[in-house]
């Protein structure tokens, strides 16, 4: 259970503008009222999910195996699926309120469309429409992966008036890809004159060029890496919403698609737990937090400043890197590529997890 904090600093960083979601979802923290209490004491207003997380939900726990129990003949991924839209379809109608209260800005949660798909442009748009149909929520994100070959399915997902959250993007150039993707998207409704308020997010990964880099850079530029680039990304984000091309969008009462910064969970056991967060607080975006960073930042997190608009000492920070023999383009693309195939493995042991917990579980027969 969870106690009410005498401090709170949430609502320090709310108050500033950033909106806080949850990294997490299990089917446990919607029966026993965990995350209702997130929404009501940590001002926590979206969630997102992955198919590591499922994989630990599901697999690791026994919530779902009832209902696993009774899915019969079903493909594994089907039933995953079922699983994840139940929980996730609960989740939007707690954040409801949320999404009515913020004229749809907030409230969502998000579902990954298979990352078996990551290179597939045709299966994804495939999939994506398919899983947003089955959503039937307005607060549903789908989340595309910010490949090369997503790039044409985001676009392609929003012109269909399809809500996406672009995921696992690591670097500035990502990020303008998939913000190229949403307004080209966008303008295309435009000029076909549909409705152009389809929203989107673009999710840039933080802490894992940390994990990627420490062990070969000095101390002093230690977990500096990850807070650098998303300060350049920031920088780019803003001056993007500025360009003539995004204000003549906003003119038609187009929301701006956001930026959120994932993976803000500490890696380091040296370092802070809330590392992430206190540097990135900034108006305009999003933080994705895992349950033990957003009980820590309410606990005994720091706001000390906001985030520069032009990314502070980002650049600086950057070459130095560079110069210490860190190649940051095609880490970059590395990171994008890792991040896919742990998706992958984390999808493919769930659907395998599946199949085992229904081989070995006993049957309940009816009476």
């Amino acid at each position: 259970m969870l106690s009410r904090l005498p401090v709170n600093h949430t609502r320090e960083l709310v108050e500033l503008g950033q909106a806080l979601w949850l990294d997490n979802i299990d089917r446990s923290m919607l029966d026993d009222g965990t995350l209702a209490r997130y929404i009501h004491d940590f001002h926590i207003s979206g969630l997102t999910s992955n198919p590591g997380i499922f994989e630990k939900a599901i697999i690791e726990g026994d919530a779902y195996d009832e209902a696993i129990r009774g899915s019969d003949e079903a493909a594994a991924e089907a039933v995953y699926l079922q699983l994840a839209l139940q929980d996730l379809q609960r989740a939007a109608k707690l954040f409801a309120p949320v999404h009515r209260a913020s004229h749809g800005a907030d409230g969502w949660v998000s579902l990954e469309v298979s990352p078996l798909l990551a290179d597939d442009t045709a299966g994804t748009i495939a999939s994506v429409a398919q899983l947003h149909r089955r959503a039937g929520r307005h607060n549903f994100f789908i989340k595309i992966p910010g490949t090369p070959a997503g790039a044409r399915a985001i676009e392609e997902s929003l012109f269909a008036g399809i809500p996406i959250n672009v995921t696992l993007l690591f670097s500035r150039e990502q990020y303008r890809v998939a913000a190229e993707a949403w307004m080209l998207g966008i303008e295309r409704r435009i000029k076909a004159g549909l409705d152009p308020r389809v929203d989107s997010v673009a999710s840039l990964f933080v802490s894992r060029w940390d994990v990627a880099v420490n062990d070969r850079i000095s101390a002093s530029l230690r977990n500096r890496l990850g807070i650098a680039v998303a300060r350049r990304t920031y920088r780019a984000y803003r001056d993007l919403l500025e360009t003539p091309r995004v204000q003549a969008l906003l003119r038609h009462g187009v929301r701006p698609q956001r930026l959120l910064f994932a993976s803000t969970g500490s890696k380091d056991p040296g370092a802070s737990e809330t590392l992430y967060v206190d540097a990135l607080a900034a108006p305009m975006t999003i933080n994705t937090l895992p349950d033990k960073t957003l009980r820590a930042f309410a606990e005994h997190g720091k706001v000390a400043s906001m985030l520069a608009h032009d990314g502070g000492d980002a650049d600086r920070i950057l070459a130095e890197f560079t110069y210490a023999h860190i190649d940051l383009e095609a880490l970059a693309r590395k990171l994008q590529r890792d991040g896919v195939d742990a998706f992958t493995k984390s999808w493919r042991a769930l659907l395998s997890g599946i199949d085992a917990k229904r081989t070995h579980m006993p049957q309940v027969r009816a009476s």
